[in-house]
């Protein structure tokens, strides 16, 4: 399998299940099989995944990727070597950097959640490719994914303009949307992923999705007022003549 389609979510499920370290080995860079030259994306996944676990407190030393080919069998053995000895030293996960086990899940899970929102907000430095190593390794600054984690955004259907079109909710990766026949649609923000699909779907013409960040989602509007009644339905409703 290529390296370029190792997920990110893959190494933090990996954290999550009890891993102590993930190793990825790829083929050298520009000598890539497929002509994809995915593993210049695998490098900067686990470059974006090493700043992501200095964040949340797990040591970066964790994780590790390495380039060779399939001729280089005694230095595969000496990385290898050199990781389980390196993994050993820093002791169980969460453990070793003093954290919490169910706190470290937490965060995990949190993290595992956002992964859609990071690879998009990350898109165009994930799929970049330089000359040498040391330019990737400064694509990702800690502040950077501070702020990426400070300005996580929410989305929220505003009960006044929604038309219950339910295409937003057709859309939804992740069903997060709670919508039925002329039924104001709610977003579930414990299920939501943040990847903007609802903000990208609803017809301009509505408008009513709204991206909010930096201050609380308004709560939602109660189940039994989210009838949506038609103009034309008022009217005959006020004038039973009208036909």
């Amino acid at each position: 399998m290529c390296s370029g389609r190792v997920d990110l979510s893959f190494v933090l499920r990996a954290f999550l299940n009890g891993m102590d370290g993930v190793f990825i080995g790829g083929c050298r860079l520009n000598e890539c099989n497929y002509t994809t030259h995915g593993n210049y994306h695998a490098l900067n996944m686990v470059l974006l995944c090493k700043k992501i676990m200095g964040h949340i407190g797990l040591n970066p030393a964790r994780l590790r990727i390495e380039f060779m080919n399939s001729a280089e069998g005694n230095r595969f053995a000496e990385v290898m070597n050199d990781f389980g000895n390196t993994v050993k030293k820093l002791g169980p996960l969460g453990k070793g950097e003093g954290i919490d086990k169910n706190e470290l899940k937490s965060k995990l899970k949190e993290v595992i959640k956002l992964v859609p929102y990071i690879k998009l907000e990350k898109k165009e430095k994930l799929a970049s490719r330089f000359e040498n190593v040391e330019e990737h390794e400064r694509l990702f600054t800690s502040g950077e994914i501070d702020s990426l984690f400070r300005d996580v955004p929410s989305y929220y259907i505003d009960p006044g303009k929604c038309q219950a079109c339910m295409i937003c909710a057709k859309r939804c990766p992740e069903e997060a949307i709670i919508s039925a026949k002329n039924q104001i649609h709610v977003i579930d923000q414990e299920k939501c992923i943040k990847c903007g699909t609802c903000l990208e779907a609803c017809p301009p013409r509505f408008g009513a999705v709204r991206k909010i960040v930096g201050e609380p989602v308004p709560p939602p509007i109660p189940e039994g007022e989210r009838t949506i009644v038609r103009k034309s339905k008022e009217k005959m409703e006020d004038n039973p003549l009208v036909s």
